[in-house]
This record gives C-alpha cells, sequence and structure tokens, in this order.
C-alpha cells in the first residue's frame, strides 16, 4: 500500500470564496489548491460565519465540543464550490456575526475578538494533533496572520512535537494585540506570557506568539521578508525576526489563474488575450460607460482597487487627481476605508464629472471588469507585504505603476529606458513614495500609452508573466518536506 501524501492543515480566518475582507482569503482559497499538484493533501479551517454555513457543500458532522469560550461548538466537514477541503468550526456564540468578521457596525475592531480567534487556534492545534477527529492528524500546521498566531502555542502547551508548524505573515502592521488581562482566560502556561513568549508591552500579542513558537515563519514576498527585519519595516518586531532570520522565507504570492482570465472569465461580456485584445477596448468601453466617464477610447483610463486608506498611498493619489484628468485621463475608483479619504474621493467624482467615477464598497465581478477594463492600474503603498491586485491586472493587461517596496518590487519590473530597449520590463515602479514621483510615474505611463507599439509591447510582457501558484507552492513544499525531514 502506498503511503498517504503528507497532510497540511491550513487554520485562518478567511478564505475566499466563502467570506472576504481582502487578499488573505485569496491565499487560502487557492494555495491548498495548488499544493495537490505538488502530492500534498491540503485541508482548510475556517470559523463558521453565517456567510461561510450559507457558501459551504456538503456539511457533515465530525465533533462536537462541550465548551469553547464560552458555549458549545461543532466542527464539520465540507467543501466549497473550488473543490478546497474545508473544516468548519461552528459557535454561534463566537461566529453568528455577519458582515466584517473583525469589525462591529461601529467600524470598530469586536472587544472579543481574542475569544474568537483563540477558539479557532485552539481547534486547529486539536484537529491538527488528532484530537478531535479520529480519521484525521495532520504532518504540518500552516497557521495564518495573527488570527491564527496562538496555534503553535496550543500545540506546544499540549506537548505535542509530531505536528511541525508554519506560520504566515500577510501583514505585520496587523498584529492582534490584546490587553494583558485577557491572556487568562486562553488556557496557555503562565510562563509564556513573557517576553520571549507571546508578551508585547505588557499586552498579548497573538502574532507575536505564532513567530515565537511556529517551527517556521514565512511571509509573502523575498522583498517583505527582508524589510520586516529592520527597525523601520518591523514595526516593533524587527529584532524579533531578525533573531529567526534561518527559519524565516520569502515567498511571493500568486493568484488563481483560472478565476483571473480574461480569455474565461464570466464577469466579462467580451474576452480577450494578448495575441487577440479587442476584446479589451470593448470592455473599457463598458467600464466607462458604467462609471459615468466620458466614452473616449483615446482617453488613459486608470483605476484603484483597494482600501482607502494612508497604507496605500491613496491621499497621494487624491492628491494627484487634477494631474491625471488635466492631462487627459480617467480614474475609476473602486474601495472602501478611511471616511476622510472615501469624501475626498467622491468629491472628486463630483468636481471632474466624466473624468472621475467612485464606487465605495467592495464588488467582486466589478473588480474583474475593472481590471479588464483599465489600461493601469495604481499601488502606490508606502509598505505593501506583496499585493495581488497588481498580479490580476498583468493578466488583464492592465499597466500596474506601483510604489518600489515589498513584493510590488518584486513582481513588477519597471519598463525604464534600458527595460525597454532590451524588450523587458512589465510595469512603472516608483520610489520614494512622494508626491512628485508618483506624478511622474504617472506622466512616465502617459508618454507609453501614446507610443502604441511601445503600448502593445508592455501588456503583451504584462499578459505573459507567471503569477500562478506554482512556484510559489513548490516553495511551500520544500519547507513542510524540510521540516518533516529534520524530525525523521
Amino acid at each position: 500500500m502506498a503511503p498517504r501524501p503528507s497532510r497540511v492543515l491550513f487554520v485562518a480566518s478567511e478564505c475566499f470564496p466563502l467570506i472576504k475582507t481582502g487578499g488573505l482569503a485569496d491565499v487560502i482559497g487557492a494555495l491548498p489548491l495548488a499544493l495537490a499538484a505538488e502530492g500534498l493533501d491540503a485541508h482548510v479551517l475556517v470559523p463558521a460565519f453565517p456567510a461561510v454555513k450559507a457558501a459551504a457543500k456538503a456539511k457533515k458532522k465530525v465533533a462536537d465540543i462541550a465548551d469553547l469560550f464560552g458555549g458549545p461548538g461543532t466542527l464539520y466537514r465540507a467543501s466549497s464550490t473550488t473543490g478546497l477541503k474545508l473544516f468548519l468550526l461552528d459557535a454561534p456564540h463566537l461566529f453568528g456575526v455577519d458582515g466584517n468578521p473583525y469589525q462591529g457596525p461601529d467600524g470598530k475592531d469586536r472587544l472579543d475578538n481574542y475569544r474568537r480567534f483563540a477558539a479557532l487556534a485552539q481547534t486547529g492545534a486539536a484537529l491538527a494533533a488528532g484530537e478531535i477527529d479520529k480519521a484525521y492528524a495532520a504532518d504540518v500546521l500552516h497557521a495564518h496572520d495573527w488570527q491564527a498566531g496562538l496555534s503553535a502555542a496550543y500545540l506546544k502547551a499540549m506537548g505535542n512535537s509530531t505536528v511541525k508548524t508554519v506560520f504566515t505573515i500577510h501583514n505585520l502592521a496587523f498584529q492582534g494585540l490584546f490587553p494583558k488581562a485577557s491572556f487568562a482566560s486562553l488556557g496557555l502556561p503562565a510562563a509564556m506570557f513573557a517576553q520571549e513568549g507571546l508578551e508585547y508591552w505588557d499586552q498579548v500579542s497573538f502574532l507575536k506568539a505564532g513567530i515565537v513558537y511556529s517551527d517556521w515563519v514565512t511571509t509573502v514576498s523575498p522583498t517583505y521578508a527582508y524589510e520586516i527585519q529592520t527597525d523601520d519595516g518591523g514595526m516593533g518586531l524587527g529584532g524579533l525576526l531578525k533573531s529567526r532570520n534561518t527559519k524565516l522565507s520569502g515567498i511571493r504570492n500568486g493568484i488563481d489563474t483560472t478565476i483571473w482570465d480574461p480569455a474565461n472569465d464570466d464577469a466579462l461580456a467580451h474576452s480577450f488575450s494578448d495575441r487577440a485584445m479587442a476584446g479589451k477596448a470593448k470592455t473599457k468601453a463598458l467600464l466607462q460607460k458604467d462609471y459615468g466617464l466620458e466614452v473616449r477610447p483615446d482617453a488613459p483610463l486608470f483605476c484603484v482597487i483597494s482600501r482607502l486608506t494612508e497604507q496605500k498611498g491613496l491621499d497621494l493619489l487624491a492628491g494627484a487627481i487634477p494631474h491625471i484628468v488635466g492631462n487627459g485621463g480617467q480614474l475609476a475608483v473602486l474601495g472602501s476605508g478611511d471616511k476622510a479619504l472615501e469624501a475626498i474621493f467622491q468629491n472628486a467624482a463630483l468636481r471632474f464629472k466624466g473624468s472621475v467615477g467612485v464606487r465605495i464598497g467592495y464588488d467582486e465581478p466589478l473588480a474583474h471588469r475593472i481590471q479588464a477594463g483599465a489600461d493601469a492600474i495604481f499601488v502606490p503603498s508606502r509598505f505593501e507585504p506583496c499585493g495581488l491586485t497588481q498580479l490580476c491586472a498583468l493578466r488583464y493587461g492592465t499597466i500596474p505603476i506601483v510604489a518600489r517596496v515589498g513584493g510590488l518590487a518584486d513582481t513588477i519590473v519597471d519598463a525604464n529606458e534600458a527595460a525597454l530597449m532590451a524588450g523587458a520590463g512589465n510595469g512603472i515602479q516608483f520610489s520614494p513614495v512622494t508626491f512628485d514621483m508618483l506624478t511622474g510615474a504617472i506622466d512616465r505611463f502617459l508618454k507609453l500609452y501614446h507610443q502604441p507599439e511601445a503600448l502593445k509591447g508592455l501588456r503583451r510582457r504584462a499578459m505573459k508573466q507567471d503569477v500562478s501558484w506554482t512556484h510559489p507552492a513548490k516553495d511551500y513544499a520544500a519547507i513542510f518536506t524540510r521540516l518533516k525531514t529534520a524530525e525523521a
């Protein structure tokens, strides 16, 4: 009998297509499927928020949990419409919240998030160790971001040394910080609340727990892995991460190229490819009409699909809107975030009617149509662990204009003069992240836009870029294998 494939249990707070607030969900929805090609058996444990229960298929009860941080819970096996193998943790007293899984209707983080995600991490540890489902135990537990950060701590507290642990930092800015008083309810040994444990300035840090107690730490691009080891980029944890740099890897994210495919995208009325681009021009005209913009094929159409925050550099972009419009350009915005920034973009849409359109919120099919119809996309982030929107844009021949930070530096090759002469480049980079450098990048794109052959070549190279999970999945599989080999 052939040995069973190695099992990897993903523990995460969101997963596309079940529930999504950002790029984390896209990663969790695609990477486990890509690992199957590497001979790994991956399952995903997610909280059974109402949206998750509604979207999951073939739910089958695995076990009841009598007391899960203040109430009963139930673990189910299920699957997604995309073929993901799921475990759902259903506990209405913790996860019976609609809308944003982290914030209340007032837009503020829920005060009991520490209980909510400690329950997820504790269940993940017990499930991986074979203590819940008699038919399931994992070789590797792969925890994602602060919401799953306690998973390795719970495994250590259980005395389990069989299950190897990998912790992926998707954004170091979100650290899962809670008052010291919350520690008593977590069910962890008192010795773990220490500087060499999960204590952070007399608070509990779920993210620090993931770093300290995991066998390996990854983040979502090589450049970001170096940035977070510095005082400037480490956000208070740079020294800790540098001390662990022999067990720290940067692996760039990918995207699901079957979902993001301009030749086979159900969200588009007109398909296209790098060899047949007529559908992109038609999609642009439809997008202009949808956004209330003048339907002008000659107008360079820029877009933004993002959280509207200063981290994303969108305060700088807001200031550059007159420059865009003054040079004959248009701007389509999709996103939400800082209320002041939302208002600035909405006011710009009123001021520059016909040239600027804004939609506050998020709409997945609309995001596809924007990626397909726009000529260029802005990602002017002050820091960016990886970024996914620029990867999607490449697939659709929409040229990324990005700050040279983190994963943006790793995925976008600047189409400067030397690169163009060598037939290289797939976007526009700028640095430092200032208003003047952003407007300079806009001017560089506008110059290329008015050179049809140069723009055609740039688009074709962008669309040929490999942004799939194929190579990143191999890198993750190599880490999992290394950990298991070291044990042997």
